[in-house]
């Protein structure tokens, strides 16, 4: 059985937040947006319909449970989420708090300008926080 690998793009350019039941979720690092990637932990997997029907439907819970945790923790104005894998093949969802202030509003997040990393101290600040909703938001809406 192969092992699951991060793509090395999402290894550069994300940190890691924590490891769901089948999603690994990223932060972008690019402090300009509120930026989770879930990247479903099955090697090889590029396209939605090659998952399981069991991970899809806990793919699509995963991504609402981070929606939901990005809100309770952040109130962003409206949130993104989508799956376009032209860059990086392997399957991964964007889910992106957006503000009516953020320098892409309402376009795309995608090339609207480089990317401004974060600090340290905000990097440790948002983790916090986003862990903190997705530990609740998971317990709250576990069977």
């Amino acid at each position: 059985m192969d092992k699951f690998i991060l793509h090395e793009r999402l290894v550069n350019d994300t940190v890691e937040v924590m490891d769901l039941r089948v999603c690994r979720v990223l932060l972008m690092n690019d402090s300009s947006f509120l930026w989770l990637i879930l990247v479903p932990m099955r090697p090889g997997v590029t396209e939605l319909h090659e998952l399981s029907k069991e991970d899809r439907g806990v793919l699509i819970e995963e991504t609402a449970s981070a929606s939901a945790a990005i809100s309770a923790a952040f109130s962003p104005d409206k949130i993104n989420i989508g799956s376009l894998g032209n860059l990086v093949s392997q399957l991964h969802v964007h889910v992106v708090g957006r503000k009516k202030t953020d320098r892409a509003w309402p376009g795309p997040v995608w090339g609207s300008g480089p990317s401004v990393p974060y600090s340290p101290e905000l990097l440790e600040k948002t983790l916090f926080a986003l862990r903190a909703a997705l530990r609740k938001e998971l317990s709250s809406s576990a069977p």
